[in-house]
């Protein structure tokens, strides 16, 4: 018997972001930055024999935790008396699901299938890997090439050079990073420099050969070529809506797949609903989960929730780390007649001793009429961490006078987002 409410599920349990999305990726950025630490308790008097990596025992582990949050999903699904179908669900009408072969009707549907990782149209795509499959190679290779340069590029970038392969990152436009504060761009392209990362702008990928020795020869627009181990395509995500169904429903879509949906999520079809990635809107997990939660109020706890899409704080695990709330320098100086902009770039305390050249970068954005703070941007250790708190300042419209006003943390890298007191423009 199906109880009031059901899942359909074809893969994995959890979808992208356990599986093969944010929770893998940030493990395997901490395996990546030991071997940093590692070479850094050096200055603090540490004495060790020379650290070596295995490759296959960071694998195995990472499954056995994903393992186990698939189960942690799957009991919330039955505690909350949902029935769990496993398969493949299309549409076969506005009330009617096919999930292999079994036929389930239903009042309400709702699609959040995600996105998809894109390929590009090139000679020899078969060669390349996306997010999908790195996470589960068998071999670690001795070179890779990552394409793209939004977070998951930028953060392979990272992981790859930090378990030490020689990497190179290459990106079409000339400075990756697009739509995050120009100084942040600019810092994040400093600091991957120190860490060996080979980084190659203004450079597209035409074609990829697969060499009698298994290695890969990537040719790219200008005629340069690269000779590598592996090639991991970051490009671009795309909603996960093929073979669905949804040439059988009224469901109005983007000219990139994307389901149309009102405030409440639902589609032009009455009662079928979608939210999460598959709207594209803001794709960041926890910007779904939210619309989840304003989805099922609505529907199901008789309160009408419609989410609020601004100052939605985000972080990219690259080394060191960014994390942003609010406005860029840009969008802000586009949007309000007169800002002041505070911004503090250092030598983090810990490197005193490490020898590292590694830098952070603080920086807020405030509106001069109202000293609201508009924009909070850091590159550095923990940024994400530190950012979350201040979301919440912002959010509930802090101005530069309160941070003023707040005591620091001293010493912490933290202390500089209320110290900062002379603006740079």
């Amino acid at each position: 018997m199906v109880r009031a409410w059901a899942t359909a599920e074809e893969k994995f349990m959890g979808g992208t972001c356990v599986n093969v999305g944010c929770i893998p990726k940030k493990l395997f950025v901490y395996a990546s930055h030991y071997h940093e630490d590692f070479n850094e308790s050096a200055g603090y008097g540490w004495q060790s024999e020379p650290a070596s990596f295995n490759w296959q025992t960071l694998v195995a582990n990472k499954d056995q935790e994903i393992a186990r949050l698939n189960g942690i999903y799957e009991g919330l699904l039955d505690q909350a008396g949902v029935t769990h179908f496993t398969g493949r669900a299309r549409i076969r009408d506005a009330h009617t699901i096919d999930i292999d072969g079994k036929r389930v009707t239903t009042d309400k549907i709702l699609i959040a299938t995600g996105g998809w990782p894109t390929k590009q149209d090139i000679p020899g795509a078969e060669h390349v890997i996306t997010s999908n499959e790195v996470f589960y190679l068998k071999h670690l290779p001795k070179r890779a090439l990552v394409l793209g340069g939004g977070y998951i590029a930028v953060e392979f970038a990272g992981i790859f050079a930090g378990l030490g392969v020689s990497t190179e990152l290459a990106y079409r436009g000339p400075l990756f990073l697009r739509g995050f504060d120009e100084d942040v761009r600019i810092m994040v392209k400093d600091e991957l420099l120190k860490k060996q990362i080979d980084l190659q702008f203004n450079a597209t990928l035409a074609s990829v050969q697969r060499n009698a020795d298994g290695t890969l020869l990537a040719t790219f627009s200008d005629g340069r070529t690269l000779e590598t181990d592996l090639i991991l395509t970051a490009t671009g995500r795309k909603p996960a809506v093929d073979d669905l169904g949804l040439d059988t429903v009224n469901v109005a879509q983007r000219d990139n797949g994307a389901i149309i949906v009102d405030a409440f999520y639902q589609t032009t079809e009455p009662n079928i609903y979608a939210l999460g990635d598959v709207i594209d809107r803001i794709q960041l997990t926890p910007v779904a989960i939210h619309e989840a939660m304003c989805f099922a109020s609505t529907q199901f706890a008789g309160e009408s929730k419609v989410m609020d899409y601004s100052g939605i704080a985000t972080a990219v695990f690259c080394q060191p780390n960014i994390a942003t709330v609010g406005l860029t320098e840009a969008e802000a100086r586009a949007q309000y007649e007169t800002i002041a902009v505070f911004r503090s770039e250092f030598r983090p305390l810990k490197h005193t001793l490490t020898g590292s050249a590694e830098r952070s970068l603080m920086k807020l954005i405030v509106e001069v009429a109202t000293d609201r703070v508009l924009g909070i941007h850091m590159v550095g250790a923990e940024a994400g961490e530190i950012i979350q708190g201040l979301a919440v300042a912002m959010k509930a419209g802090a101005t530069k006078a309160v941070f003023d006003q707040t005591v620091g943390i001293h010493p912490t890298a933290a202390e500089e987002f209320v110290t900062m007191r002379s603006p740079v423009a």
